[in-house]
């Protein structure tokens, strides 16, 4: 039990590590003051250019990975694996990697949303549902512009996925999926305000039905 709680902090140190608050130090700049006031990747986007958003989500996708991948398989010296948790591990620190992503230590608990975090651990430990949360991002996007809602959606997809394979039983792909959902609908209650309010930030929208009749 041990080994994972320190695995645990371990995790959340490292989603601490804000993409967007460290390279905007580099150039002396908060993206927190500036657009929606989050220094994720969409906001880096949008008040910082094209090429510094494409850096904060590389970096914050990065955390995630690392923390499903490299992490759990840490040896640290004195501490020992229970093989009851030996499943769960990952799952616990991906979890603790967005929460840090959220609330970091290092920047006076002032974070992101979680979703580029959230992305990379998708890849790596639930791939055929993050292939279904994709789709559903993407379509959403193209439908209405909003970043916010699509990627709400995405994890409500990815969390019926995961049920569909694995139905009701005790399962930690389960219980981090409905738990990651909560947690962006949470970390989006903005989002969810503006859009009932009509004002929600949007990219250019993409009219489908343009499309269908071949006109741009």
């Amino acid at each position: 039990m041990l080994e994972l709680v320190v695995k645990i902090f371990i995790a959340y140190l490292l989603g601490s590590l804000m993409g967007g608050l460290l390279i905007g130090k580099l150039r002396h700049t908060d993206i927190r003051e500036s657009g929606s006031h989050n220094p994720g990747a969409t906001n880096a986007w949008r008040t910082q250019g094209p090429i510094f958003g494409i850096a904060v989500f590389v970096i914050d996708i990065a955390k995630g990975v690392i923390a499903v991948t490299l992490l759990p398989s840490l040896s640290l010296p004195g501490l020992s694996a229970e093989p009851s948790l030996t499943a769960a591990i990952p799952y616990a620190c991906g979890l603790a990697a967005i929460l840090g992503h959220v609330y970091p230590i290092f920047f006076g608990f002032r974070g992101g949303k979680g979703a580029a975090t959230l992305a990379g651990i998708y890849a790596f430990l639930l791939p055929l549902p993050a292939l279904v949360g994709l789709g559903a991002w993407v379509l959403t996007l193209l439908i209405s512009g909003m970043v916010g809602l699509s990627t709400m959606l995405a994890a409500l997809a990815i969390a019926i996925a995961v049920f569909s394979q694995v139905g009701l039983a005790t399962n930690p792909a389960l219980v981090f999926a409905v738990l990651a959902f909560l947690l962006v609908l949470y970390t989006h209650r903005e989002n969810i305000r503006r859009m009932v309010e009509g004002n929600e930030n949007q990219f250019t929208k993409v009219r489908i039905s343009y499309w269908l009749l071949g006109r741009r």
